[in-house]
């Protein structure tokens, strides 16, 4: 028999707290939110306009730099109507589309950080074949091929979460339409649901995690193998930025849906949830460009170039 949807629109409950706290979250939501849109958008022109960034590695980059804006996108803007309206409502299908964006969003990020870490793989431990491994047409295919396993994600777990029966209660414990607590509201039997998630989530996030570990360490072994320490240092300079953005990424992930205590303590689940939704995409481009001599350089050029203007 096929499951009938009674619950026409969803309820977000958001952050506890008054009309003063409210504002406040507003207004660190609004900066964070502001500051991942123009530090994503200023790497991706930087990195259009600079020809000497047309290289593999600043090409994923600029695709990731994309996707964070989009998958920042999907949460932050309707988050901020919801610190101003008391009634917090969502319609069943606007949940629907939130979640299938996020799930799209947040499962591509991983598979392209699992192919810049073979990007770097190829570039330190076989550099003379690196131009040919890595051509435009092979990371054209690992980027559309992220987008592809993203959207097979994205439309398997909408599908299954949204075909349940929601009869009431419809209010979601959280800021933005997720599976554990879309879950909790359901009066159909979830173990399939559960099942899928444990298992298809499961294995995209301890697969794509793995071809990164596996690759770093090839990476590091190669690296200690360079004998000269200023070799090293350039070859782990490199690999510093996207190591980090791997282990914020893949941290926060971990903490959310590995572990038993993320079901039972929502509250705290929030607070991680903004972390990877909202700050993590803010604090790349300040990753990759902080510490990346090529990236202060083209801002160097850039700035060199409209002081001409």
């Amino acid at each position: 028999m096929a499951n009938f949807t009674h619950v026409s629109q969803f309820i977000l409950l958001g952050f506890r707290g008054g009309p003063g706290v409210q504002a406040a979250l507003f207004l660190v939501f609004l900066a964070l939110y502001a500051i991942a849109v123009v530090g994503n958008c200023g790497m991706v022109v930087l990195i259009r306009a600079d020809v000497q960034l047309h290289t593999p590695m600043y090409a994923f980059l600029q695709s990731l730099s994309l996707l964070d804006i989009c998958y920042s996108s999907t949460i932050a803007p309707r988050a901020l109507v919801h610190f101003w309206d008391q009634q917090r409502t969502v319609s069943f299908g606007a949940c629907a589309a939130q979640f299938f964006f996020l799930s799209l969003f947040g499962t591509t990020e991983a598979f392209l950080l699992a192919a810049m870490a073979y990007d770097r793989f190829v570039a330190i431990c076989s550099p003379l074949i690196y131009p040919v491994t890595m051509s435009q047409q092979l990371c054209g295919r690992l980027v559309l091929g992220s987008y592809s396993w993203g959207a097979l994600n994205a439309v398997t777990q909408t599908t299954m979460t949204f075909t349940l029966s929601f009869c009431g209660p419809n209010e979601v414990n959280d800021f933005f339409c997720d599976v554990l607590p879309l879950l909790s509201l359901s009066c159909s039997d979830t173990f399939i649901n559960q099942l899928v998630l444990l298992g298809f989530c499961g294995s995209i996030i301890v697969g794509t995690f793995l071809v990164v570990l596996v690759s770093y360490i090839y990476i590091i072994s190669t690296i200690l193998k360079i004998r000269t320490a200023q070799g090293r240092h350039k070859a782990f300079s490199t690999c510093a930025s996207h190591l980090t953005g791997v282990c914020l990424f893949f941290g926060t992930v971990f903490f959310m849906y590995a572990q038993p205590s993320a079901v039972s303590s929502m509250e705290q689940s929030k607070v991680v949830s903004v972390f990877y939704t909202i700050v993590i995409p803010m604090l790349n481009p300040l990753i990759y460009s902080l510490r990346n001599k090529d990236v202060q350089r083209a801002l160097s050029r850039a700035k060199y170039r409209l002081s001409l203007w």
